[in-house]
């Protein structure tokens, strides 16, 4: 077993972190991943488009006929009552872009209030993290209550921004990591060491972690735990559609794009829309190619929602939006997330057991 920062402080059997993917919801894999000793994370994205100036989804098709408080309510007692005889502990994603903070306010409040009001939950829900956007406008909510907070940050020049804004613990996350990527180019084995030697803070990894193998190599980047997300799409207890995850399983290294997104840059897998939507980005917006921040133009947006909307219909590979990272090359199975976790785990182990026999005392002459 491997016992971390993040294990001890967060309650966790295992320093494994679910990435909140969304618009959609992960309430299953998140049950699936706080039963297994991870961490699990419940995706609030989708719960408040509404509330957003652009609509990427609706979230009636989603999450069902209701008011964001009761998407947030239904969401937080389903993970609750599923993961109460095993005690799992999660926690909430909340991207804090620009363009989302009206909702974002309303979703990370409504999270907050009722895990005030249920002392259960509050001993289970242990985390928020934040992502896509600025830290610092944050700390006044989130800092009123004892949750733990991560943040996530694209580039070493980011880390001063969390650390000012008073989270507990950074996520590094590079840019073959799947979905919302920074607009600069900085990769995961560059970022990670380069963030943790930036800063006192645990930092935990992401972009690209899939297997003992990466998970070793976090550790020796000094990591305390690793966060994934395409990987977790492709197991049985998955939220989302089979066609989202038979695509990750086809998918090799080589197979992922990136265009402009609602809060930036996006890596998708490659299909017939999404080289489309690259398309529309390198002819409206080319500055994406040179780290560039662009604005976003409404022909690249309504590409965005039309893949995210035939996504939610699991019937079309080929016209949908399908988020992945790099990692997707190196998936080849569809496991159970305790299976995953465990064999994750266990090859982790190995590894870094292994890895004193590579050291040689020199020989005094």
């Amino acid at each position: 077993m491997l016992k971390t920062w993040l294990t001890d402080e967060v309650g966790m059997l295992h320093p494994i972190i679910q990435g909140g993917m969304g618009p959609y919801s992960t309430n299953n894999l998140c049950v699936a991943t706080a039963n297994a000793g991870g961490l699990g994370i419940i995706s609030l994205l989708g719960m408040g488009v509404q509330h957003c100036k652009v609509t990427p989804v609706d979230p009636v098709a989603v999450f069902g006929e209701g008011t964001t408080e009761d998407y947030i309510e239904r969401s937080l007692d389903y993970v609750k009552e599923q993961t109460r005889q095993s005690r799992g502990v999660f926690g909430v994603n909340c991207p804090v872009a620009v363009e989302f903070a009206d909702a974002a306010k309303r979703l990370i409040g409504g999270v907050l209030a009722v895990r005030g009001d249920d002392r259960e939950l509050a001993e289970r829900l242990r985390v928020v993290v934040t992502s896509a956007g600025d830290p610092l406008p944050w700390g006044e909510l989130i800092r009123q209550t004892d949750i733990l907070w991560f943040h996530v940050v694209p580039s070493i020049g980011h880390v001063r921004r969390a650390e000012r804004a008073g989270v507990d613990a950074i996520i590094a996350s590079g840019h073959e990591a799947g979905g919302h990527i920074s607009w600069q180019p900085v990769h995961s084995l560059v970022l990670i060491p380069g963030v943790v030697e930036a800063t006192t803070l645990p930092v935990i990894a992401a972009g690209g972690f899939c297997d003992g193998r990466t998970v070793a190599a976090a550790f020796a980047m000094g990591a305390v735990g690793v966060q994934m997300g395409t990987r977790f799409i492709a197991t049985k207890e998955c939220d989302f559609w089979d066609i989202w995850k038979q695509a990750i399983l086809r998918s090799s290294d080589r197979d992922t794009l990136v265009g402009r997104g609602l809060f930036g840059p996006m890596r998708v897998l490659r299909n017939g829309l999404s080289v489309t939507w690259v398309d529309k980005t390198l002819e409206l917006a080319p500055g994406l190619l040179k780290g560039e921040p662009v604005g976003l133009d409404q022909q690249i947006l309504e590409l965005e929602k039309e893949g995210l909307a035939t996504l939610a219909q699991g019937r079309d590979s080929d016209g949908s939006l399908l988020l992945g990272g790099e990692a997707a090359g190196r998936v080849n199975d569809m496991p159970t997330v305790k299976e995953l976790i465990e064999r994750i785990i266990s090859e982790a182990e190995a590894i870094i057991r292994g890895l004193p026999n590579l050291i040689i005392e020199p020989v005094a002459t």
